[in-house]
């Protein structure tokens, strides 16, 4: 007997509680993770158990996930590098360099948009939108 691995029913439970924000911002993902925790008070730091790999041809790339949970809450922030060496995590979205995932059942659009806000503020960064899960075409890509 086989056992199949169900993508899309795997990907509509990952993103149940979540929400998106596309980032474009022209600097590395460590000073971009620096900026934040500097300048919005977070303690984000670099998972390397959650990083993805993604495979073109023969070479491997890896794309790094810094984590955040906020203290007593169930919400945790996750920044995505959606780039490397001219791969992309979700070739969809080339333009953005950053993608924030906010997993959680705890956090109101109130609080997104004055996340927005916040980044926008911060030097380099050049534009935040909120993206719909549904506009992501390679979904499982951002599973981990």
């Amino acid at each position: 007997m086989k056992l199949k691995l169900d993508n899309e029913m795997l990907a509509e439970m990952f993103f149940e509680d979540v929400h998106l924000l596309g980032i474009m911002a022209s600097v590395k993902s460590y000073q971009f993770v620096w900026q934040i925790n500097r300048q919005m008070g977070y303690s984000f730091s670099l998972n390397n158990d959650l990083e993805i790999e993604r495979r073109n041809k023969s070479r491997s790339f890896f794309f790094s996930i810094y984590e955040y949970q906020i203290p007593q809450t169930s919400v945790c922030y996750y920044i995505y590098h959606n780039q490397n060496d001219g791969e992309f995590l979700l070739p969809e979205l080339k333009n953005l360099d950053f993608l924030w995932m906010i997993k959680g059942e705890d956090i109101s659009m109130k609080d997104i948009q004055s996340l927005q806000q916040n980044i926008k503020a911060l030097p380099n960064v050049l534009l935040v939108n909120e993206v719909s899960s549904d506009k992501i075409k390679n979904k499982q890509h951002l599973i981990f």
